[in-house]
């Protein structure tokens, strides 16, 4: 950092401009002004999710030479009747007992965390007390005083506040801590404090001192909870027990909702100002003051809503927030700094990188930037998103003839000499320095995330009235088949009175003469013929049996798909498969580099399958487990077993979307290894995919990810070792085993959150082997289901709940015809939402843009049909919405669902139902 040069920096109680910044070069500038500042930094934005964007740069940009503290929002709405999540809570309290002594740093905060009133600045200090190794130690003290602190004693800790007894070790999970604690005692002293894993109970390392902090920004003790029944009881009017907020803090606990009550635990509450040291830096947006008013007016509007609850009476606004007027006034008593548009004073010479629209399937996707980065001057940096996109770019560069070197992080490159380097950067957005002469490229806007456009063959609709319109084009003497009678030909169209009622009547001719008369009411069971030769149709003779032994033959000629299952699984019981082995230290090495420690039920799923594929009996194993719990872990270990036994592994998926995905996974996970992974879809052009199966059949292409694809591509493996069939629900029958069919000696893994019951049956009857995995990941918050009818007041509370800490929304409807009119309902409820329509109708490019668009947050609210089934990830969308939620079957609406709750948010499903 020390390299670039140091913008300005406003004074005590002065307010200065910087000019508005290009993409990431804010962030730049920022990180460079807060390193050379011996004052903190605090950065107000009224967007959570700016807010997030910021917060990744910075810890880009500043690594270690500056902390980067976040100062998170509750995460609920005001007057809301949920609680905060105790990791917020956890995060909340570790940068509050950190502010008064930061000397320099930066602190990001939202404009209306900005706003709410806190705690007093003693009650975090004067609530917590320390354990250092030596010291005695009483348990029940210990105890007492946790649980006044607002701990909760459970049988094993889980989530920060929490404190657990085990015989002579102690174990708490502190506020504060990224980790739970296990303190260990030998008679009444401590002899050690370790670092510890809920999970497995493995310890991990050692602390010479801890810090307990209380689990909540309230106190629970005696005298605490009995001041607040107190200022409750001549707060509010009537009885106070019809409160469940009340009678909850009269048994000493908590109900969700009592953090808007904080004002009646103490005799004074305190802002954010007052934590800060006096000497601070404000860096607030070129609207905050309209940002303050807006946020201002929702907590008001809110608090007009809630106002007649009785079981919830609310608190006044000025008692839980600042007034705008109060925030911009001790604002300007603070040095403080905005960007501003008319502003020359610059706080690095930075500007946007030139504009590339690399084409990833050209011949040569990167002549154009071989040919600009030789005009480049000084050093460049080239970001990718992830540490797979970092292998495809690094290949790309090195057969173009760039030649880059790695790099871990932005100070690495800074101190480094290398022309050109490669680092991970997510989110990271490119931008240029001019002293010293540095540029940074994005992978992202590189390539510009555009899909490419492909003229497509219109499909045909699935309008109800397709097969009127079909049959209006009818001429006279097409043949045509009716479900009883078999083929005539069609005569046209005929007015008839029948029972004095005059109708319509669709006219039809068999051999010999004879007519039926079809009325519109039962026009469903008329179709076009579609044989070969329409014209030498044979028509059926009305009052024979031929029209019967033409479906009774057709019948006969169906498969037997029972038999040859039978067959298909003796053949795999009686040969001999390959053994699948990998090197222990090959492996170990893979298996650490799993970012997440593995459950219980995972790692035993991850043991059966390691002694199936060493064993000489082809493998067919069913791995069962919610969305979310950690299959795809599962099917990567066996998928590296395979590959390093020199094996090629066939992954199956039942959507495009899925297998990009997964491609991007599979990548990211074997970035580090000499291992060729593509995908085969139909979002890869005809050409490519002719030279995908090539260098399949050669041996080329080690993992290959593919839709039903696969099954009509003539794809031929070199040697197939293992197949992968993920969401095997989705797959018919005759998919699955067709494909099992192409080597009877291949082991097969299959991957299932709701197992058809063919598949149970076959795992009960021992025809197939089943792993079980049951135990959510660490850290995984229950999703909160509510049932109900659609009412805008509703819809608009869920929506605001998730735009407002950043995330984003899944809303299900699953049909086409209708789906643009919900578009223009939600624009009417959630204005403040930007909302886009996908559908499997829309053309392959347009859906891959718009779920790429999606998984970058460039837009709110996805609204869709249930083509967001089967497997997209998407970390910030953690509330989803399901329109007609009784017109789809429980393994639907189980899958759906499990497209939210997979980060540390709390995850909310609305299944909206008729009335």
């Amino acid at each position: 950092m020390s390299l670039l040069p140091s913008p300005p920096r406003p004074e005590e109680r002065q307010s200065i401009h910087w000019p508005i910044l290009h993409s990431s070069a804010w962030a730049l500038a920022i990180a460079v002004a807060a390193a050379a500042d011996d004052r903190p930094w605090i950065i107000v934005l009224p967007d959570a999710r700016a807010l997030d964007q910021l917060h990744r740069e910075l810890t880009f940009f500043a690594g270690d030479l500056l902390p980067v503290l976040h100062m998170p929002d509750w995460e609920v709405l005001p007057y809301d009747q949920y609680s905060p999540l105790p990791d917020l809570i956890s995060e909340r309290l570790a940068t509050l007992v950190r502010l008064p002594t930061l000397l320099r740093g930066v602190v990001l905060v939202s404009a209306e965390t900005l706003m709410q009133r806190l705690p007093p600045t003693d009650f975090i200090v004067g609530r917590s007390f320390d354990i250092t190794v030596g010291q005695q130690f009483s348990i029940s003290a210990a105890s007492a005083q946790l649980a006044q602190a607002g701990y909760s004693a459970v049988a094993q800790v889980g989530v920060p506040g929490e404190f657990a007894l085990r015989g002579s070790l102690f174990d708490v999970y502190p506020m504060g801590y990224p980790q739970a604690l296990r303190i260990d005692l030998f008679d009444d002293r401590i002899e050690s404090i370790r670092h510890f894993d809920p999970d497995t109970q493995r310890s991990l390392d050692r602390l010479q001192r801890l810090r307990l902090l209380p689990a909540r920004e309230f106190p629970l003790d005696d005298a605490s909870c009995k001041d607040f029944r107190r200022r409750f009881r001549s707060r509010f009017e009537g009885e106070p027990t019809r409160s469940a907020i009340y009678s909850g803090v009269r048994q000493n606990t908590a109900p969700p909702g009592t953090e808007f009550y904080l004002p009646l635990f103490f005799d004074h509450t305190a802002t954010l100002f007052q934590y800060l040291p006096a000497r601070r830096v404000f860096v607030t947006g070129t609207d905050a003051a309209t940002a303050f008013t807006r946020i201002w007016d929702e907590i008001v509007a809110r608090h007009e809503d809630r106002r007649h609850d009785i079981q919830h009476p609310v608190l006044d606004p000025a008692e839980l927030f600042q007034t705008p007027a109060q925030v911009l006034e001790l604002l300007q008593q603070s040095a403080r700094l905005s960007p501003n548009a008319d502003s020359t004073a610059g706080a690095l010479d930075l500007s946007a990188p030139p504009a590339l629209a690399l084409d990833a399937r050209a011949a040569q996707p990167l002549a154009p930037l071989a040919t600009l980065l030789a005009g480049i001057k000084g050093r460049t940096l080239i970001t990718a998103d992830s540490p797979g996109r970092r292998e495809v770019l690094q290949d790309l560069l090195r057969e173009s003839g760039i030649h880059c070197e790695p790099a871990l992080g932005w100070h690495a490159f800074l101190n480094s000499t290398a022309r050109v380097s490669l680092a991970v950067a997510p989110d990271v957005g490119g931008l240029v320095v001019a002293d010293p002469a540095l540029t940074i490229l994005a992978d992202g806007e590189l390539f510009g995330r555009l899909a490419q456009q492909e003229r497509r063959r219109r499909r045909s609709s699935l309008d109800p009235l397709a097969i009127l319109r079909d049959l209006q084009d009818l001429t006279a003497g097409a043949p045509v088949v009716h479900a009883e009678y078999g083929v005539g030909r069609y005569i046209g169209l005929q007015m008839m009175q029948v029972a004095e009622q005059e109708g319509e009547f669709l006219v039809i001719e068999y051999q010999g003469g004879d007519r039926i008369y079809v009325p519109v009411s039962t026009l469903h069971l008329v179709s076009r013929y579609t044989g070969a030769t329409p014209d030498a149709a044979p028509l059926h003779k009305l009052g024979s049996d031929q029209w019967a032994r033409a479906k009774r033959r057709a019948s006969e000629q169906v498969r037997d798909v029972a038999a040859d299952l039978l067959d298909l699984y003796a053949q795999r019981q009686a040969r001999k498969g390959a053994p699948l082995k990998a090197g222990e230290d090959e492996y170990r090495a893979f298996a650490a580099a799993f970012p997440f420690e593995e459950t219980a039920d995972q790692a035993e799923a991850i043991h059966n399958v390691q002694k199936d594929m060493a064993s000489e009996r082809p493998m067919d194993r069913v791995v069962c487990g919610d969305v979310g719990f950690g299959k795809t872990e599962v099917a990567m270990r066996a998928a590296f077993i395979a590959v390093q036994a020199g094996h090629q592994v066939a992954v199956l998926v039942p959507t495009t979307l899925l297998a990009e995905q997964h491609l991007a996974n599979f990548r990211d996970r074997f970035a580090d290894l000499p291992v060729r992974i593509e995908s085969l879809s139909r979002f890869r052009s005809t050409s490519n995919a002719r030279e995908i199966v090539a260098d399949l059949a050669t041996g080329r292409v080690d993992i290959l990810i593919a839709t039903h694809r696969l099954l009509h591509a003539d794809a031929q493996f070199r040697n197939l070792g293992l197949m992968i069939i993920d969401e095997e629900h989705r797959f018919g029958v005759r998919d699955k085993e067709r494909l099992k069919a192409l080597r009877a000696e291949v082991h097969v893994l299959t991957l299932t959150a709701t197992p058809i019951p063919r598949t149970l049956n076959m795992a009960l009857g021992g025809l197939r082997d089943l792993s079980l995995i049951t135990t959510p990941p660490a850290g995984r918050v229950a999703i909160n289901t509510t049932v109900g009818e659609w009412r805008d007041a509703s819809i608009r509370e869920a929506a605001l709940r998730e735009l407002r800490r950043g995330g984003q929304i899944y809303f299900v409807h699953n049909e086409i015809q209708t789906i643009e009119k919900v578009a223009d309902d939600l624009r009417r409820i959630v204005p403040e939402a930007s909302i886009r329509v996908g559908h499997g109708q829309m053309r392959e490019r347009d859906l891959e843009q718009l779920m790429v668009d999606f998984y970058h947050r460039r837009f709110d609210l996805l609204l869709c049909t249930t083509i967001i089934e089967s497997g997209i990830d998407v970390p910030t969308a953690n509330t989803i919405m399901i329109n007609n939620a009784d017109r789809l079957g429980l393994a639907q609406l189980h899958q759906l669902r499990g497209r939210v709750g997979r980060s540390h948010h709390r995850a909310f499903a609305f299944l909206l139902v008729p009335s």
